[in-house]
């Protein structure tokens, strides 16, 4: 936003154009100002009880309650902004017999592959081999939706990645990566967060300009410095006229350049402040956890980071937000003293086989219901805040991402995945839709075939009898990927792939948008099968 950026895009051409002819005479209307549109993307590991998750209804009209018997019950208050992608399928399962990808391990190459959409290097096709460089660091070979968005979109070209509970992205739990094979560290702490917000509206911004165009004044005052110098040039009593009639014409038609809404009164009012953020880092006990322990009587600390997240938002930081929660995670203020990958292997251990931990479906609910109210606890902040015709969360995509659907088979077809917010009338809203056949009547799955009364109490990971049939649910994610990017503004080249400069509609994302090409690693040709997005998810369909 200095003024030499702006110059050479609007601000440039506001300034050159009372010089083209085709400007004399024109009459012009004043248009308002369209708020930008944003990514929000809430990442939990190892799934869901899938049976407890999916409304009834996989295709059609949803109400408050179709909502109410399930997890997402937290969300009925904002059905009518909720939309449901059904039957997608994300890239490289771990099988043990390798049928549908590679065969390093079903956590690092799910995560790896799942916003990247290539295999992870080096491969493994021994699917119980125990190197730790390929069970444990392997990395994708291309980068990471957030980065591909970020590049076009973001000020600085970077998406803002936040580590909710403090832990890194490193090894198999990594979801960003910035280049091939880079994983991407993002930011650890609400301080971080709040130190790289609070330039933009401190006493002490960046620049003039910037605080100026944050505090929603016109382009006028940001380039007002620049047309007087233009105007003091030798030209013709024409041009001037003209540069005089092009100054005027700014003041009417521009309302501001920025929502007005990033101000040290609305990060008060998110209880991001200062105080809150060094409570959050304050000593735990041996009974609370990072992301559930108070930090105000309204606020844990995953909210808290949420917060950050409306904020950073609220003042257009960036386009994409990641809230990337932690792996083999203890959630001790939930009761629970195993950690969340060993429960959702149903066991009190991360073995694939074994006899049910008692009571281990209840605890997986908790951790279920709990992620619920935290992405509802976030959809609810973005849609109190007043932005254009709506509010700010109508002008994002608000999405939560599972890594797997169910989390003792590690099967990634029939995601369960829930969007909030139309990204300014993009998204059909108030919708569950089928991409892959339309069908009202989509399987939840079967994870309460095992571990609840009256069934067998034995684990078996290897036959992922808890998920869904893998004949079932296999639209390609790549292209509900497209979908979002489109939404955004990201433009693509003649390949329909992403590209800085392109000015194409995308319809290509990732190296593979088969499972069943991920297996060896890349030793097929890069291709996507099904491109394009989804048009059954579009507001006009």
């Amino acid at each position: 936003m200095s003024r030499r950026i702006f110059l050479r895009g609007l601000g440039g051409a506001c300034v050159a154009a009372p010089f083209l002819g085709s400007i004399a005479g024109r009459a012009a209307k004043a248009q308002p100002a369209t708020p930008p549109r944003r990514l929000i993307v809430m990442y939990t590991h190892y799934g869901c009880i899938t049976t407890r998750f999916f409304p009834r209804k996989s295709h059609g009209p949803l109400t408050a309650a179709d909502l109410q018997p399930t997890t997402l019950k937290h969300l009925a208050p904002y059905v009518d902004k909720l939309l449901m992608p059904r039957g997608i399928r994300a890239m490289n399962e771990w099988t043990a017999t390798l049928a549908r990808g590679q065969g390093n391990d079903p956590r690092l190459q799910s995560s790896a592959s799942y916003f990247t959409c290539h295999p992870v290097t080096p491969n493994s096709d021994d699917p119980f081999y125990f190197a730790s460089e390929t069970k444990f660091y392997a990395t994708p070979t291309g980068p990471s939706l957030d980065h591909v968005i970020a590049r076009q979109l973001s000020p600085d070209g970077e998406p803002l990645v936040m580590c909710v509970g403090g832990f890194r992205q490193i090894g198999s739990g990594a979801i960003s990566y910035s280049a091939p094979m880079t994983p991407y560290p993002g930011l650890s702490s609400p301080a971080q967060v709040l130190a790289k917000l609070t330039g933009l509206f401190t006493d002490s911004p960046p620049s003039p300009d910037t605080y100026r165009a944050i505090r929603g004044k016109s382009i006028i005052d940001i380039v007002r410095d620049d047309l007087d110098t233009l105007a003091r040039f030798d030209m013709s009593q024409a041009d001037r006229h003209k540069l005089e009639a092009w100054k005027a014409l700014l003041h009417e038609t521009v309302t501001t350049v920025a929502s007005g809404q990033c101000a040290t009164s609305l990060a008060t009012a998110l209880g991001a402040t200062q105080e809150n953020v060094d409570l959050a880092s304050l000593p735990r006990s041996a009974d609370e956890d990072a992301l559930t322990r108070r930090i105000s009587d309204s606020l844990d600390g995953a909210d808290l980071h949420s917060n950050l997240a409306v904020l950073a938002a609220a003042c257009n930081a960036t386009p994409v937000i990641v809230l990337k929660y932690p792996p083999s995670y203890v959630f001790r203020g939930l009761g629970l003293v195993h950690d969340s990958a060993s429960l959702a292997r149903r066991l009190d251990n991360s073995g694939m086989q074994g006899t049910c931990l008692p009571g281990v479906i209840d605890m997986l609910l908790k951790i279920d219901d709990y992620h619920a109210r935290k992405f509802a606890h976030l959809v609810g902040q973005l849609d109190s805040i007043d932005e254009g015709d709506g509010t700010l969360l109508d002008n994002c995509a608000a999405v939560w991402f599972q890594e797997v659907s169910d989390g003792l088979a590690h099967n990634l077809n029939n995601l369960p995945i829930v969007q909030v917010g139309s990204a300014g009338g993009h998204f059909k809203t108030g919708w569950a839709v089928n991409v892959e056949d339309g069908s009202p009547d989509l399987t939840a799955g079967n994870s309460e075939i095992t571990c609840v009364d009256g069934a067998p109490d034995e684990v078996d990971a290897i036959s992922q009898a808890t998920g869904t049939d893998p004949s079932l649910a296999n639209a390609p994610i790549n292209k509900y990927f497209c979908n979002l990017m489109n939404a955004l503004g990201v433009k693509a080249g003649v390949d329909g792939f992403p590209a800085p400069g392109g000015s194409a509609p995308v319809t290509h994302f990732g190296m593979y948008d088969r499972t069943e090409d991920f297996i060896g690693g890349g030793i097929n040709p890069p291709t996507i099968h099904d491109p394009g997005e989804f048009t059954a998810l579009k507001a006009s369909s």
